[in-house]
C-alpha cells in the first residue's frame, strides 16, 4: 500500500485529490497539509511514501518544503503540483529533490499512474515538457559543464547508455526494452548511477546529464 500525503493550501484541491487517491486500492492518503510547515510536521509524525506538493503556498512554499522533506531520515518521494507546464518555480522544485511534476488539471487516471510510477522509483517527467523546462530555466556555465562531465567519467559505457535514456524520461521498463536488458538489471544500473553522480533521484541525474552534454 502506497501511503500518500496531499500538500496544498486550497482545501478543495486537497479534498479532490484525497478522494481520487483513496479510490485506488493501492493508495491510502494518510496525511494532509495546508502549507510546507504542516507538511514537515505530518511527514515526521507519519510514514509517508509519496507527497503531492503544491509549489505556491503560504508560510513555507513547495520548493522549501520539498528540500526539507527530502532531508528527513525517511524521506518521501515528491511530486510537485503546478498550474502551468512551464511554471517559473518548477525547475527549482526539481532541483530541490522533487521526483516529477504534474499539472493540477492532469487527467485523474494520469495522476494515479504518476503516483504508482514515482512510488516505484521512476520519475514522472513528460519528455517534451521536461526538455522545455530545462532549456528555459537551467542555464549552464563552463564550471558546471566541467564538473558534470567529470562525474559522468565515473560511469561505465553501459551506465551512460542507461543515463541517456533516463534523461529522456524513459521508465525502467522502457530502458530494459530499448537496451535488451532485464528490468532488474536496469534498476541496479540506475541505483549505481545515482550513487556515482552523487544525486538523490532520477530528475537530478537527468539535469546533470543535460549539463554534461549527454542529452540535448
Amino acid at each position: 500500500m502506497i501511503r500518500a500525503m496531499i500538500v496544498d493550501d486550497d482545501p478543495l484541491v486537497r479534498l479532490g485529490l484525497t478522494d481520487l487517491l483513496d479510490g485506488d486500492q493501492g493508495i491510502e492518503v494518510v496525511a494532509q497539509a495546508a502549507d510546507g510547515l504542516q507538511a514537515i510536521e505530518q511527514a515526521t509524525a507519519h510514514r509517508i511514501d509519496i507527497a503531492l506538493v503544491d509549489v505556491r503556498m503560504p508560510r513555507m512554499d513547495g520548493i522549501t518544503a520539498t528540500a526539507r522533506l527530502r532531508a528527513l531520515t525517511h524521506p518521501p518521494r515528491v511530486i510537485t503540483l503546478i498550474t502551468f507546464d512551464l511554471d517559473e518555480y518548477v525547475y527549482d522544485a526539481l532541483a530541490a529533490g522533487a521526483d516529477g511534476f504534474l499539472l493540477k488539471d492532469t487527467d485523474p487516471a494520469e495522476i494515479l499512474r504518476a503516483v504508482h510510477l514515482v512510488a516505484a522509483g521512476s520519475a514522472m517527467l513528460h519528455p517534451s515538457a521536461a526538455r522545455r523546462l530545462i532549456d528555459r530555466y537551467h542555464a549552464t556555465n563552463q564550471p558546471q559543464v566541467i564538473a558534470a562531465q567529470a562525474r559522468l567519467e565515473r560511469l561505465t559505457p553501459r551506465e551512460r547508455d542507461v543515463l541517456a535514456l533516463l534523461a529522456q524520461g524513459d521508465t525502467n521498463a522502457d530502458i530494459a526494452t530499448r537496451l535488451a536488458m532485464r528490468e532488474s538489471t536496469v534498476k541496479a544500473h540506475v541505483s549505481r548511477i545515482l550513487t556515482a553522480l552523487e544525486v538523490t533521484n532520477r530528475v537530478q541525474a537527468a539535469l546533470l546529464a543535460r549539463d554534461a552534454g549527454l542529452t540535448t
